[in-house]
């Protein structure tokens, strides 16, 4: 069935109280596990029902915020998933004190039951209104970010667009283009600081509710983690500092010479091949061809994938006005059906949606009738990730498809950006923790910490004169900080088990493959740590991981340097 067939209907929160009570209540007077499995049949199989609505409503608003069915759709979730998640919790709460739960953990998983002791710790009844309020303000962003436009060099463009020209190879473009992003914030920069101070006085509000010292650790039971914690993100941060920002410091200052740069600005941290960085060869339906064909000589497993997911359409990737400015992949689980929407722009980012978000939906596709899925889906966010970023560097093998006589200069520009990544994504994680451990923080003092942290992970790097951005703003276009807190160090800790893969596919693709469809495949049955175990990779928490990860990228690196 095509996605734009998928017939839409609203769940009503009625509907939800009456049926999970029942079932809450046949858990809790179950005679039997037998009793209790029957039970949860039954959940599973309403909120799948729940979910799959929610991420229809979800997908329809995105693909254009201005359509006001699925704008009130929005809201009305909006008001009712706290009410959800309250009742999600009275579910976990009966199974976790369940007379059975020694049996029901042997039967279905421990790691289920680690969850809802997580979600236990994430969710209170006590702070239902705030969680009300809370998305109805990230909403509210979503909505301005969207509706935003940009004036630039005589054109009215959604950022989306913009943002290609970050990438020109001529450095006054650049510039234009990146004050012209300052310019365009700066009309909105009361909207912004007061849409960001609200959210981190209600976040706090909730976290001091449910007897937490800030949202920090609230925040962390929210993300789901299940094998590391926020001293464990501390040491991360430690050796992201120690081990991999002299070796990305050293290779952007002398790629920037390289270029003729010498004094190193945010617009030029986009670019990375002199002349500008490699574009696709092939327009949007060349890019959907060479993918179909990638996938197909990639595996058995992938050909099905991507057949089933171009034949129902299931593909948004035209920028547009209105058109939400983000990239993602949902599913509809009732439907088995994974979704992507993206806004393409004419750059190498439109083939890494072709990897990146592709391979988000594989993992779903190959997920999709894992026997716990309901409950532990494809895994936590740093496992999500981790399907999606090493998907990116199998395609290497096939990237000649989209890039033709630059695929070298397109590798080399992939893995150096990904390896400079890891910094940033540091900052974002770090900025997070300095802001809800002092929730009293003024605006200006916030761009401070912004510019602080930027100094110290990113020092080849300057916003002098850049209007708007120079103030330490950079943070406000960056959706997760808004939308999902703490969900960004996530990308960090995938970044590095998607090296050790390319590391890995290196020696050995067939066997570096078969090793990633096997992580993959396991959803969330295993911890990320265990997972990464079993695939043979390093964890990026164990002591000197990532020094020898950045030496082993850095060799890399001018490995391919010497073919172009």
């Amino acid at each position: 069935m095509k996605v734009s067939e998928i017939k839409y209907h609203r769940v009503t929160i009625e509907e939800i109280r009456e049926k999970s009570k029942t079932i809450i209540d046949r858990v809790k007077d179950a005679a039997s596990v037998e009793d209790v499995l029957k039970a949860r049949d039954d959940y599973n199989a309403l909120y799948s029902d729940l979910f799959t609505e929610y991420s229809l409503a979800h997908m329809r608003y995105t693909i254009n915020t201005a359509d006001e069915f699925y704008i009130k759709e929005r809201d009305y979730y909006d008001e009712i998933i706290p009410e959800v998640q309250n009742i999600m919790l009275e579910y976990s709460n009966a199974m976790l004190d369940s007379k059975f739960r020694s049996e029901l953990e042997k039967e279905l998983s421990p790691i289920i039951f680690k969850k809802y002791e997580i979600e236990r710790k994430s969710m209170s009844p006590e702070i239902i209104d705030e969680m009300v309020e809370e998305n109805k303000v990230v909403s509210e962003y979503s909505q301005l970010m969207a509706g935003l436009t940009f004036e630039f060099r005589g054109e009215t463009m959604p950022k989306t667009l913009l943002t290609k020209y970050f990438q020109d190879g001529d450095r006054n473009t650049r510039k234009e283009a990146y004050e012209a992003l300052g310019k365009g914030l700066d009309k909105v920069s009361d909207q912004l600081d007061d849409i960001f101070d609200r959210l981190v006085k209600i976040r706090d509000k909730m976290a001091r509710k449910m007897g937490y010292k800030n949202f920090v650790e609230l925040g962390y039971y929210r993300m789901g983690r299940l094998c590391y914690d926020e001293g464990m993100i501390k040491k991360f941060r430690e050796n992201v500092l120690k081990d991999i920002v002299p070796i990305v410091a050293r290779l952007k200052t002398e790629n920037a010479k390289a270029m003729g740069i010498d004094k190193f600005m945010l617009y030029d941290n986009d670019i990375i091949i002199p002349g500008g960085n490699p574009k696709p060869i092939v327009d949007t339906d060349g890019i959907f061809n060479a993918t179909k064909e990638m996938y197909h000589e990639m595996s058995e497993d992938t050909g099905k994938f991507i057949d089933m997911m171009l034949e129902n359409e299931a593909f948004d990737v035209l920028s547009r006005e209105n058109k939400w400015g983000g990239g993602y992949c949902t599913s509809f689980d009732k439907y088995k059906q994974p979704f992507i929407l993206a806004n393409f722009n004419g750059t190498s980012a439109d083939v890494d949606v072709m990897t990146h978000e592709a391979g988000h939906a594989f993992a779903d596709y190959m997920t999709s009738n894992n026997r716990f899925v309901n409950e532990l889906g494809i895994g936590g966010m740093e496992t999500a990730e981790t399907h999606s970023m090493s998907m990116e560097f199998f395609a290497w093998k096939y990237i000649d498809k989209f890039f033709g006589d630059k695929t070298n200069k397109y590798k080399f520009m992939h893995a150096f950006d990904a390896l400079s990544f890891i910094p940033y994504g540091t900052i974002v994680d770090y900025f997070q923790h300095i802001v809800y451990e002092n929730p009293e923080m003024t605006p200006s003092e916030r761009n401070d910490a912004w510019n602080k942290l930027e100094a110290e992970f990113r020092p080849y790097l300057s916003t002098e004169g850049i209007p708007y951005l120079e103030k330490g703003t950079r943070w406000q276009y960056q959706m997760h900080i808004f939308e999902t807190p703490f969900y960004y160090i996530d990308y960090c800790l995938a970044q590095t088990a998607a090296f050790g893969f390319l590391m890995e596919s290196q020696k050995d693709y067939d066997d570096a493959f078969a090793r990633y469809v096997r992580f993959l495949s396991q959803g969330g049955e295993k911890l990320f740590t265990d997972l990464l175990e079993e695939a043979g990779l390093n964890s990026p928490f164990k002591d000197g991981s990532l020094k020898i990860l950045s030496s082993e990228v850095e060799k890399l690196l001018n490995k391919i340097k010497e073919t172009l």
